[in-house]
């Protein structure tokens, strides 16, 4: 058994990691809170921005940064460029059919489990697809019992998450909430982390692949400061209540304006004539008697 390291730069990236995470559910909050002000196309906007941000930023960003801190010596570690993007999109997909399934099926028992359940089978999936891109020349395998507990736990971990984009609301329950969820996202990563096994064969050949510092930390760096300029964005933009209370005024001036079209005009009012008809000649006016 190879010894493996998975905090070769002390807590350094462990807690980036941890940062990035809290970031991205942060902002995920903030978009499921003001979605649930909006209706339609504005509420799958919504929507959509919080899948991108919880699952690119707050699941996906936090894995890779934790994998920069990873090394095994005597192996080569490179990855595999088209998949860990696949794994990058499974994390958005998956966290977007949890968000839409809560944000239009409401807090009910049902879309909560289900959608708990598929974005943690998910994120699972995207925690070892990731993995499955790293190339190293040593062989590595995994303990079933710990990948079983790692996908419990991302199921637990996903359908609290998905609680608290429907039910979570206010300033500090929301941080709270993000910090909850970013406590989830490294537990599930590192639980999954020591379910790994690793033997060395000796001096193998470079495996194919992009080195860890030449691929990921640029891609990382890029989205990290993208999600914090919509961070501060986003919570410089109109709040739930706001949304809520614009949208019951332009409902209120859209019912008062139909009304005032469909009132039937008022009949004109009789009035005196200004001018006295004379009679005529033939006909002049009888003298009272």
């Amino acid at each position: 058994m190879a010894e493996v390291h998975h905090f070769a730069y002390g807590v350094t990236t462990p807690l980036l990691a941890y940062v990035m995470s809290v970031v991205g559910s942060l902002l995920g909050l903030m978009c499921t809170a003001r979605a649930r002000a909006a209706d339609g196309t504005r509420r799958a906007s919504w929507l959509g921005l919080a899948a991108l941000s919880i699952g690119g930023t707050g699941i996906w960003v936090m894995h890779f940064i934790a994998m920069l801190g990873f090394r095994v010596p005597g192996a080569q570690i490179r990855y595999d460029v088209p998949l860990t993007l696949l794994s990058a999109f499974i994390a958005m997909a998956v966290v977007g059919v949890g968000v839409f399934t809560v944000g239009f099926g409401g807090a009910h028992m049902a879309p909560l489990l289900s959608g708990g359940v598929v974005t943690g089978i998910g994120v699972a999936s995207m925690h070892y697809t990731g993995m499955a891109a790293m190339h190293t020349s040593a062989h590595v395998g995994y303990n079933a019992g710990l990948v079983v507990l790692s996908v419990l736990i991302a199921m637990v971990a996903a359908t609290a998450a998905l609680w608290f984009t429907v039910r979570v609301r206010g300033a500090w329950a929301t941080a709270g909430a993000a910090l909850i969820m970013g406590v989830a996202v490294s537990g599930m990563h590192y639980t999954g982390m020591a379910a790994m096994r690793v033997e060395l064969h000796g001096g193998g050949p470079v495996p194919d692949g992009a080195r860890p510092f030449d691929f990921l930390l640029p891609l990382v760096v890029i989205i990290s400061l993208l999600a914090t300029v919509l961070l501060v964005l986003v919570a410089m933009s109109p709040t739930e209540d706001e949304l809520r209370d614009e949208t019951l005024r332009s409902a209120a001036s859209g019912s008062a304006s139909g009304s005032a079209r469909g009132a039937a005009p008022s009949a004109p009012e009789s009035r005196p004539p200004l001018i006295t008809p004379r009679g005529s000649p033939n006909n002049p006016p009888r003298e009272r008697s």
